[in-house]
């Protein structure tokens, strides 16, 4: 009912060349279905961790029991106010949600398609023009998809690169480097909402701001959570799931021919290469003591649901550490389920599938670089760097 596996530190997670944190994680399927892990969290916290999709499945839908709320953003400035709507439990979150989801509803998704794929296919042009490699990440994944939200909220991109590293530290940092970044990160939201009070626009921040919720303005605390919420998302997640599907297609010749050929098989393919390189883990704390599915939990305990770990269980895919592009009925976890489903999946899914089609459209047969190799780590969020492809 112990072990000592992290999605933190054991082999496999840490920073590592051609690692596979995703096949590391999947090996606990080989223990029992549910055990205690003693570093589980970013500062060291134990948490139980769920290894069943099914079981997590009944974790995230029983918001009575497992509450959402730990302040993940606000305890890195020892502050305690919620993300919005990730860390409301009921009756606040279905408000915020209710309020929120017409925002990012695929028909929203739909309307934004033009820009997002413009946006794509200029920084893919520019790679093609400027040389026969590049690094992904930098080059490609992160300036595109941050790109996205940042225009989403209004936000011009020319402090990308700060940005970006903000979120590099809030989400891999040490406990200096992710206080920093928190504290930049919420003055930027604050000061981008006093912004929108006074100059408002056609952006995420100018609704928020002058939303209400049961007949009142919001005030700067939830202002502050749903802001940051976005901010943060948005600077890493969907770009990692690029970096990840470009690595796979880099190292699988046959499925990138596959895609080059049949482009209208991207979208599903998306759906497979979300199910086997997912990168977010949901944690979720216990309002009471109870027996679930055999094992004593406490009120207070940590309890991880790790989409990277429910979505290689073997009860529900067959062969889960193969990756095949044609699976059909992909009933994964990559955006969790339950009421806190993401708020922005119908979003981060477009974004990855148009970067894929556009990156195949314009650039030809790619591999790794030689005399190179991807860095991968685990974590709170899965990650991968230094993905240089060539294709001279």
């Amino acid at each position: 009912m112990v072990s000592g596996f992290s999605l933190f530190t054991s082999p496999g997670m840490q920073r590592i060349s051609n690692g596979d944190p995703h096949a590391a994680a999947a090996r606990v399927h080989a223990g029992p279905p549910i055990f205690y892990s003693l570093h589980n969290t970013r500062d060291g916290r134990g948490t139980w961790l769920i290894t069943r999709a099914k079981d997590q499945r009944k974790v995230l839908q029983d918001l009575d029991t497992f509450s959402s709320n730990r302040s993940l953003f606000a305890s890195a400035l020892d502050d305690d106010w919620p993300l919005i709507p990730l860390e409301l439990d009921p009756p606040a979150h279905g408000l915020f949600r209710s309020l929120l989801n017409p925002l990012f509803s695929p028909k929203r998704v739909m309307a934004l398609e033009p820009s997002i794929r413009m946006r794509a296919i200029t920084i893919v042009e520019n790679i093609s023009a400027s040389g026969r490699s590049c690094e992904v990440m930098k080059d490609f994944a992160i300036p595109f998809t941050v790109g996205v939200i940042l225009q989403f909220l209004g936000i011009s991109a020319e402090r990308l690169d700060i940005f970006v590293g903000w979120a590099k530290g809030l989400l891999h940092g040490d406990k200096v480097q992710r206080s920093a970044a928190a504290r930049a990160i919420l003055e930027f939201i604050d000061e981008l909402a006093a912004l929108r009070r006074k100059e408002p626009a056609d952006d995420f921040m100018t609704f928020v701001v002058q939303a209400q919720i049961d007949n009142r303005p919001l005030t700067d605390k939830e202002v502050r959570g749903i802001g940051v919420l976005l901010f943060v998302a948005g600077l890493h997640t969907a770009a990692a799931a690029i970096g990840f599907d470009l690595a796979h297609l880099a190292r699988n010749p046959k499925d990138q021919s596959l895609l080059r050929s049949q482009p209208e098989r991207i979208v599903l393919a998306t759906e497979e290469l979300l199910r086997a390189y997912s990168t977010v883990q949901m944690i979720r704390v216990a309002t009471k003591d109870i027996v679930f599915e055999g094992t004593p939990i406490r009120k207070g305990d940590y309890v991880c649901c790790a989409t990277m770990i429910a979505n290689r269980d073997p009860a529900e895919f067959e062969d889960p550490n193969m990756i095949d592009l044609a699976r059909e009925d992909n009933c994964h976890t990559a955006f969790a389920v339950g009421p806190h489903r993401c708020l922005g999946s119908h979003l981060a899914r477009r974004e990855i599938i148009i970067g894929l089609e556009e990156w195949l459209s314009h650039i030809p047969h790619f591999r790794i670089k030689e005399g190179t190799a991807p860095i991968t780590h685990g974590g709170h969020v899965f990650g991968i760097e230094n993905l240089v492809l060539d294709w001279s």
